[in-house]
């Protein structure tokens, strides 16, 4: 996210005014609508967004300009929470294909275990132990053990060289938006539509999965205003969360699915929490490798894997079209700026239309080979019978 907002322009305070705002607003809007209806709604900012920033880093050196494309990509935002039809759609979407595009989103994050063990073998192989050991034992904690021991190994690793430099006070830094047509057009039309395609429509359909109707309209128009006013301050759009939600939504936040709304509510919590102490926790994280966060966080994703394949898998006239989605979600390609969360549904949408039709064919013409058959066995009974009757 910070490399994404330096990239068009960010100052360093800029920057972290940003990553505050960002935080603060996704808590607040988690906390809101996971009270109001009761469901493990989770947000969070737009990754897509962010790596679509740092690889359009051309389009504009003036951070003003760039505050100008969120305003209105959020405000488009707003437009579409505003559109019900988009509620409706997602929920035509067939159940083995949202569930494939779920397991295709975190089937990498779950290979992340496997390799830290490989390329971080001291930091990586106690976490993993824990987090076995407790999944016999202890379930409920096995996760939670998992994370605190990895910061432990992490602050006894980096000791305190990530403390220089880090600040204690969060400060917000206002941005007056000047608008480009050019980089509007460039930067907002693109950071929506990733946004939309690779995060709120993935986390709508992950929520879903799990059982949840999704309040799209609320989710939509309250992660645009917010993200409008928080442009204000340096802050891209916020979103319905994907990886994150699959956290919160399954059944590793509680065994009661009428609790689950209280994992979102926690989450939102600890945003502000690290929004207030930006400084701190980005010197922290961005001292920490990558790959051992990448590993806690696909240890606690594996349930919600198991789940999303046996329930991709579960229709055998569903598994092909599951199976490409998964595919093609998994391989994490970027197509005319637009993940793979969005293509796998695509590839799946077309796999179950053309699969589907044919399969209505040919069972009409096996239906009627049938009839034809069952017509020619009938007939000599049915001649035996008149004879009987004579």
């Amino acid at each position: 996210m910070l490399a994404g907002l330096a990239a068009v322009g960010a100052s360093h305070s800029e920057a972290s005014s940003g990553l505050l705002i960002i935080c603060i607003a996704q808590g607040v809007l988690a906390i809101v609508l996971s009270l109001v209806y009761r469901l493990p709604v989770k947000f969070a900012w737009s990754t897509p967004g962010a790596a679509l920033l740092v690889a359009t880093a051309g389009i504009t050196g003036r951070f003003t300009e760039a505050v100008a494309a969120f305003v209105v990509a959020a405000i488009l935002i707003i437009v579409v929470g505003l559109w019900p039809a988009l509620e409706r759609l997602i929920g035509r979407i067939p159940p083995p294909i949202s569930n494939a595009m779920v397991a295709g989103i975190l089937f990498p994050l779950c290979l992340a275990p496997v390799t830290a063990a490989v390329n971080l073998p001291l930091l990586a192989l106690p976490v993993i132990l824990v987090w076995l050991v407790l999944y016999r034992l202890a379930p409920r904690w096995a996760v939670p053990a998992a994370i605190v021991l990895a910061v432990v190994l992490l602050a006894a690793t980096a000791g305190t060289d990530w403390l220089h430099g880090a600040r204690l006070m969060p400060q917000l830094v206002f941005v007056a938006p000047s608008f480009d047509l050019r980089v509007v057009v460039s930067l907002a039309i693109p950071l929506f539509i990733v946004t939309m395609a690779g995060q709120n429509i993935p986390g709508a359909m992950i929520l879903n999965s799990f059982g949840y109707r999704t309040p799209m309209r609320a989710s939509l128009i309250g992660s645009g205003a917010l993200s409008a006013v928080g442009a204000l301050f340096g802050g891209i759009t916020i979103n319905l969360a994907a990886l994150t939600q699959a956290l919160t939504a399954g059944p590793e936040a509680s065994p009661d699915r009428t609790k689950r709304w209280i994992a979102p509510v926690s989450a939102g919590c600890t945003y502000i929490a690290l929004g207030l102490l930006a400084g701190i926790a980005t010197a922290f994280v961005a001292a920490s490798p990558p790959l051992l966060i990448e590993a806690v966080a696909g240890l606690a994703l594996l349930g919600a894997l198991v789940g999303a394949v046996t329930a991709a898998m579960e229709s055998p006239g569903g598994r092909l079209s599951a199976i490409a989605t998964f595919l093609v979600t998994a391989s994490g390609i970027t197509l005319l700026g637009i993940g793979s969360a969005f293509w796998g549904l695509v590839v799946g949408a077309v796999f179950v239309l053309w699969l589907g039709w044919t399969r209505r064919r040919s069972g009409g013409l096996l239906r009627q080979e049938r009839a034809r058959h069952d017509d020619v066995e009938d007939a000599p009974d049915a001649a035996a019978a008149d004879r009987s009757a004579q």
